[in-house]
């Protein structure tokens, strides 16, 4: 093991936890314990609240200013340990280390920069009265935040949360999926090193349950939350029952459109390409996974495809060299070997891929998996694999690419590929998803990201982002 934690941070110190239940992370890429920490119970759960309400008045009635002088700090140090937040991440769900270097280790800096700017800016609005007199409104932080985090890009999708929420006033309690912990403890160590008040932010390490009793706590004010739609309608139902606001970032299949006239110059577009339908191992919700391709081009296509997914480097994930490496766990591997051969089953062809590589005896690994002859009514085209397989579908037209697109029951990213940027824009409107772009994908800091449909509820980054752990007082003057 690299790593045993005995005690949980919460309230700004380490202390010892309530139960004897531990949490064991293993390595995707050998199948060997990497590291051990304490499990959460629901004692420290109340617990990891009652700080987060106790450090909340004084946190939230923070000049703005101080407080994003705080964030700041913050982000400083968690960029100067960048490289050791890529590592665990990667060790622990099998992310290239390529990948987490660009992302888990910079993106929580940069939002948190991001969102500290904002809150620094944001002025008190003043609107003059219909009936005589004037309004004062005023942004108010919702509280005590239960940020429920997964484990594919757990810094990112957490900071999509931690950021907003700490720059607009509130108070934080982080559940990090049982996958990732590692990781999480070292952000509780950051945070108390930058100097965060005791209770501003706490990890409370657990599972489902855990989770499950965060949603429902009397101290907390919001949930948001990152997963599967099957939790996100259990979540959903809690919050409902409640009155409690709630921000879902759930599933996807979303479409990457390939127009009759896109460039398939791999050596021109094979980044953006595979950020847009194959990153962090096929294990990301937005992902275009449902490629789209007109009928006089789909041999051209699915050729194309087929060596872009042969020519992926497959490998440990601490390898530089590595673009694919392991599925997260065990059960991610089976998940998605058991959709290979539902796809196998009902007629889809497999151009590549389809098992596991032969050079690797030990480790979650699933080779770059291309899918021809299927239609979009096949499990494998309509539903959340989470893995690196993609789907060819052929189209007569754009009309029928559209109609093909938003036959899904998500919808939460998307491309358009095409060298007529205008026409592209005008299919991508009619495509209902949150999120689409245009011969790349990337979500920006500064745009609102989250999906339609099973897809979700809700919006983080930009500045929506931090409207959402914002409640709206008027004051009639």
């Amino acid at each position: 093991m690299i790593k045993h934690y005995d005690s949980l941070p919460i309230g700004g110190d380490w202390v010892a936890p309530t139960t004897r239940m531990t949490i064991r992370v293993v390595s995707p890429n050998t199948e060997e314990p990497i590291g051990e920490v304490p499990a959460a119970g629901p004692a420290d759960a109340d617990a990891a609240v009652a700080a987060a309400r106790a450090a909340l008045p004084a946190w939230r009635d923070l000049n703005p200013a101080e407080r994003a002088a705080t964030l700041r700090r913050f982000a400083d140090l968690i960029e100067a340990r960048k490289d050791r937040f890529a590592e665990l991440v990667s060790s622990q769900n099998g992310m290239p280390v390529a990948v987490a270097s660009q992302l888990e280790a910079l993106y929580p800096a940069l939002l948190l920069r991001y969102y500290a700017d904002l809150a620094a800016a944001q002025q008190e609005e003043n609107r003059p009265g219909m009936l005589g007199g004037s309004i004062k409104v005023l942004r108010e932080p919702v509280g005590v935040v239960a940020a429920i985090v997964p484990w594919n890009f757990p810094q990112t999708l957490g900071f999509m949360k931690i950021a907003p929420a700490l720059a607009a006033g509130c108070t934080v309690v982080v559940k990090p999926s049982p996958e990732t912990v590692l990781d999480a403890f070292l952000l509780a160590r950051t945070a108390i090193d930058a100097g965060l008040p005791p209770g501003v932010l706490t990890i409370v390490p657990g599972g489902r349950d855990l989770g499950a009793h965060l949603v429902a706590h009397p101290g907390v004010d919001k949930v948001a939350f990152t997963g599967s739609t099957a939790a996100g309608r259990e979540i959903a139902q809690t919050c409902g029952r409640l009155l409690r606001p709630v921000t879902l970032e759930l599933g996807g299949k979303s479409a990457a459109i390939v127009l009759d006239d896109a460039n398939l110059d791999l050596a021109a577009i094979g980044a953006d390409l595979f950020v847009a339908t194959l990153a962090n191992n096929g294990q990301t919700c937005f992902l275009g996974t449902r490629v789209l391709a007109p009928r006089h081009r789909y041999t051209e296509i699915v050729d194309v495809f087929t060596e872009f997914a042969r020519s992926m480097s497959v490998g440990d994930s601490l390898d530089p060299g590595t673009q694919i490496g392991p599925m997260a766990t065990a059960r991610q591997r089976d998940r998605v070997e058991s959709y290979i051969a539902q796809g196998r089953a009902e007629g889809g062809r497999v151009t590549t891929g389809g098992g596991r590589p032969a050079d690797h005896d030990r480790g979650w690994f699933v080779d770059p998996t291309v899918f021809a002859d299927v239609d979009n009514d096949a499990a494998i085209s309509r539903e959340e694999i989470f893995g690196p397989v993609l789907t060819i579908i052929p189209y007569r037209d754009d009309e029928d690419a559209v109609r093909i697109a938003n036959d899904s029951d998500y919808g939460l990213g998307g491309t358009v590929w095409s060298t007529d940027t205008d026409r592209a824009l005008r299919l991508a409107r009619r495509v209902r998803t949150g999120t689409i772009g245009i011969n790349r994908y990337m979500p920006d800091p500064a745009a609102p990201f989250g999906g339609v449909k099973a897809s979700g509820i809700g919006r983080e980054l930009g500045p929506e982002g931090m409207a959402g752990y914002q409640q709206l007082k008027s004051v009639y003057c």
